[in-house]
């Protein structure tokens, strides 16, 4: 499973199979930042296999008058025409060498004529595995820790699974703020309790969800029995503004775009993408606006501008909720 390339050489071609979106994802970044890091001012192309056109790799592959290096991304590939499929097995045969292409196919059997055909051109595979166990999602929390040179102990990992829950970018998150938020070189299980106190189904992502579907009641109340139980205050400002940030995203993508296309362009597992969607009633540009500065204000409010954390989350809830119905 591969998670990064940067500092090393990348494959010309390199085919990322998998439908562990934030795996994936990162396995496809970690490609383009080796082909960034190896070739100064490389221009990089970003497509959704679904728009790809007969001829159009061919066109993106053309050698440069400069000799500049290219990096083509093709992700959700599985959705590439058939014609598109051949061009793509035929250009893995015999690549550019100023080219180095990603292809992002989630397995399957749609699109199995692509990962077949690039697997014959002795493309590069990236197999991103499906985390379905406890004890993977254990290794992953204990893997971010390791990426950032630190380490998390054993019951400490467990207590932040137990908080946080099963959802691969959501444990991303709460390592990377635990991080933050800790000095320590090996983070223990009475940090995980200082900032994931509480029952693990009431976080601050539900507190977000209630916000912005406009539950005030609901969002206030679990606000305050999550502050209660000890969960610390910056992890529910962060919360509250990615749900906000989330909801940009999905308003602001191309209408043209659906299901997994969409999914793929925005960098979120599917099952978020439907939610966000049912959570955009409501919301316009200027609600929006509101609502982010008013968790803006929240942040700093409880990163020490201010002397009632709990009033300026308070606050910013009523903001949120006031944004989305327009009173």
């Amino acid at each position: 499973m591969l998670l990064g390339m940067a500092g090393t050489e990348p494959a010309p071609v390199t085919l990322v199979v998998g439908d562990e979106e934030l795996l994936a994802e990162r396995a496809v970044r970690g490609v383009v930042e080796a082909a960034r890091a190896s070739g100064a001012g490389a221009e990089t192309h970003d497509l959704v296999g679904a728009k790809v056109g007969q001829g159009e790799l061919t066109q993106l592959t053309s050698p440069s008058l400069f000799g500049d290096r290219s990096v083509v991304v093709i992700r959700s590939a599985q959705d590439l025409q058939k014609e598109v499929i051949a061009e793509v097995v035929a250009y893995a045969a015999r690549p550019s060498e100023d080219t180095v292409l990603v292809l992002a196919h989630p397995g399957g059997a749609k699109g199995k004529a692509l990962v077949d055909g690039l697997k014959k051109a002795k493309a590069h595979v990236v197999t991103v595995s499906k985390v379905t166990k406890a004890g993977e999602r254990l290794d992953f929390i204990r893997g971010e820790f390791k990426r950032a040179g630190r380490s998390i102990a054993p019951d400490a990992a467990q207590a932040l699974l137990d908080a946080v829950g099963n959802d691969l970018r959501e444990l991303a998150a709460a390592c990377s703020q635990l991080m933050f938020d800790t000095e320590d070189k090996t983070v223990g299980v009475a940090a995980v309790a200082r900032y994931h106190k509480g029952r693990a189904e009431v976080t601050g992502f539900n507190v977000a969800d209630a916000a912005i579907e406009g539950r005030l009641a609901e969002a206030l109340e679990q606000l305050r029995w999550a502050l209660g139980t000890g969960v610390a205050p910056v992890l529910l400002v962060s919360a509250l503004a990615g749900g906000l940030r989330s909801v940009a995203k999905v308003g602001g993508a191309p209408r043209n775009l659906r299901g997994g296309q969409l999914a793929s362009h925005l960098g979120m597992p599917p099952w978020k993408v439907d939610r966000v969607r049912r959570q955009l009633n409501g919301w316009g540009p200027a609600g929006l606006s509101r609502a982010i500065q008013a968790v803006a204000d929240a942040d700093e409010q409880v990163k020490g501008g201010g002397a009632d954390p709990a009033y300026a989350l308070e606050h910013a809830v009523q903001v949120i909720v006031a944004s989305r119905t327009g009173r």
